[in-house]
């Protein structure tokens, strides 16, 4: 059975990213466990009687966390009644990535999903503040960024970024042939770069992803670097129509490049699809 984290603020993002998260595993046995985490903003304790407003916000919170936790849960029993899934709820008082970090040594989930804020228009910012956070902070389970609104239909179309420059550990693409798998997508592997002569090591890279993919089915395409990496991915993930895009956390290499405070606050990631990151 696949354990998979979805995080919820209740906002229409995070319902999104569930029901997508529910969409792509619909035919795989899963447990979700929906997360909320709640800290009071310190502008609205300051004062003479601090200690005892801190307590009665940190009860309203509570409260409204575990009401709202519980309203997921009956309306997934009464609308969603796939038999393969399951659901547990956790309220934590923490902020985000530190509630995060302390579940994911608690439990072991294959898969950590969340909304994001979307990419409707050229200024907008696919990736928020929290999304980049967890990405850098989180590398010990791949991760699942849901755009708002982004409606998942199916996955025959996979976009595997790569530059070939390391090897592929066997179970480092078990999430991304899992999913090719269970839909029978097509990965599409793009070599994004300027020059696309392959050196030896890179030859011998692509072969291991050769043998790592198996009977999944695949193709290879090359994709010249234009305006930013993270424009020729959304670009080139919009000319083939992908239902996601799938990236290795290698450091020094495409998400890193993706998830700079300067790249994402002048440039975005404008995917309208979701990003599945993979932990190296």
């Amino acid at each position: 059975m696949k354990n998979v984290l979805l995080l919820t603020d209740f906002s229409n993002n995070a319902w999104n990213a569930i029901f997508a998260a529910l969409k792509m595993h619909e035919h795989m046995a899963c447990h979700f466990c929906i997360l909320n985490t709640y800290e009071p903003s310190f502008a609205n304790i300051l004062g003479d009687k601090s200690k005892e407003r801190l307590g009665i916000i940190y009860d309203s919170l509570r409260k409204n966390s575990a009401n709202e936790l519980d309203n997921i849960v009956q309306y997934l029993k009464v609308n969603h009644t796939n038999k393969n899934h399951t659901f547990e709820t956790r309220s934590v008082s923490n902020d985000l990535i530190n509630a995060v970090k302390e579940i994911c040594v608690e439990k072991d989930f294959d898969l950590i999903v969340m909304g994001t804020q979307g990419a409707t228009g050229a200024k907008e910012i696919f990736m928020g503040s929290n999304t980049v956070k967890l990405i850098k902070m989180i590398n010990s389970c791949p991760i699942l960024a849901v755009p708002s609104k982004h409606d998942v239909k199916g996955l025959s179309k996979i976009l595997f970024p790569t530059e070939f420059i390391r090897p592929y550990p066997k179970l480092e693409l078990k999430a991304l042939t899992d999913l090719a798998t269970e839909w029978k997508s097509e990965i599409f592997i793009c070599h994004i770069a300027q020059e696309f002569s392959l050196n030896k090591e890179q030859i011998s890279n692509k072969n291991i992803l050769i043998e790592r993919l198996g009977k999944v089915a695949y193709s290879f395409h090359n994709v010249e670097i234009q305006v930013s990496v993270a424009d020729s991915i959304s670009r080139f993930a919009e000319e083939v129509m992908a239902d996601i895009i799938v990236l290795i956390d290698y450091k020094h290499t495409f998400i890193e490049k993706l998830t700079r405070e300067a790249v994402v606050k002048k440039v975005g990631f404008h995917s309208k699809v979701p990003l599945l990151v993979l932990p190296q």
